[in-house]
């Protein structure tokens, strides 16, 4: 490659709702691999509802005319100065922690995704919505086998963020996890909990997600809004819809965690303090990941083979992506394809 040599992408030109087509497919240099980076190939590239929330401007502007897309599975095409651990030709995922410091006092603790100075794929810095993007090689995830390309994608932010989800609802051994919204990530993380003996209920409103909820063996499906058919002893929250937070707390058993697990949530009502967190009912958010959650989840997928339930699209049509994600026209998740 040389410094003239070009790829297509997609930028965020003016951040709105997707219908106003805020995305715009250009032409744009191909980065070069700074010290410690590594330059990749797309191989594939998720879509995430985090990617919309960038798009349409729910997410503040971080970066002008940002590249999103922040669930990458890649090929190394070179090496940036100082990078020993990664090699060309190498098969990389790329998720949307891209970098800490490493010394305040969150890194300092493992909690490396509570980090002020952290910055994320696809928000501070471009991401896999293109034919290439870098990424510091100490944060490039080696990937587990079994999959393909489409179906490792969703794993690296809709997996990872299950992952670290399920470990904040605290869900006891043999325990009851009620899920609320059932999409790329929910898929998964219903997954790991029936893997781990879980039992599993669903409340969510699309009907092709109640059918994949079905599928993969979960003990009910209702409304959103619905009350689950037994006390939960955990619940994990993937819409982001404010309104149904009273209703999962009200579902919870005494000592019950609700997770959060969106980066973005509508407005929460006025909770009642006796119907809804009494009996030491809690409410968790979810901020990232740390890289530690994301190699234990990545191989906790390469020990139980996982059904990734994907459609997909080719890179020319992510903001079509984006569209059906919003309005709920798939099952599971969606991926961009960009074969080399």
């Amino acid at each position: 490659m040389t410094p003239d040599d070009t790829m297509n992408a997609w930028v965020v030109a003016t951040p709105g709702p997707i219908r106003s087509n805020p995305l715009r497919y250009e032409r744009k240099p191909i980065p070069r691999p700074a010290h410690g980076e590594i330059l990749v190939h797309v191989d594939a590239c998720g879509v995430c509802r985090t990617d919309l929330h960038v798009s349409e401007g729910d997410l503040p502007v971080h970066r002008q005319r940002v590249v999103p897309g922040h669930e990458v599975v890649a090929t190394v095409v070179d090496l940036g100065a100082g990078v020993t651990d990664h090699a060309v030709g190498d098969r990389v995922g790329v998720a949307w922690l891209r970098s800490t410091c490493g010394r305040c006092r969150y890194c300092l603790r493992g909690a490396e995704n509570l980090c002020p100075y952290s910055r994320y794929t696809g928000w501070d810095d471009d991401g896999g919505y293109a034919e290439y993007c870098t990424v510091p090689s100490d944060y490039a995830y080696r990937l587990p086998a079994g999959y393909d390309d489409v179906e490792l994608a969703p794993l690296m932010c809709a997996g990872i963020i299950g992952y670290r989800a399920l470990q904040r609802a605290d869900l006891p051994e043999g325990g009851r996890l009620g899920i609320y919204g059932f999409g790329g990530s929910a898929h998964l993380t219903a997954q790991i909990a029936l893997t781990m003996g879980a039992t599993v209920h669903v409340m969510t409103r699309g009907e092709q997600a109640r059918g994949l909820a079905l599928e993969l063996g979960v003990a009910s499906v209702t409304g959103a809004r619905d009350a689950p058919p037994e006390p939960l002893d955990s619940a994990i929250l993937f819409a982001p819809v404010g309104d149904l937070v009273p209703p999962a707390l009200r579902a919870l058993d005494r000592g019950g965690i609700l997770a959060i697990a969106g980066i973005h949530l509508s407005d929460v009502p006025v909770l009642n303090y006796e119907r809804e967190l009494f009996y030491e009912r809690e409410i968790r958010s979810v901020t990232a990941n740390t890289r530690a959650d994301g190699e234990a989840f990545l191989r906790f997928a390469g020990e139980h083979r996982l059904q990734v339930r994907t459609h997909e699209y080719p890179l020319a049509g992510a903001q079509r992506a984006l569209a059906d994600l919003e309005a709920g026209r798939f099952d599971g998740a969606a991926v961009l394809r960009n074969p080399i």
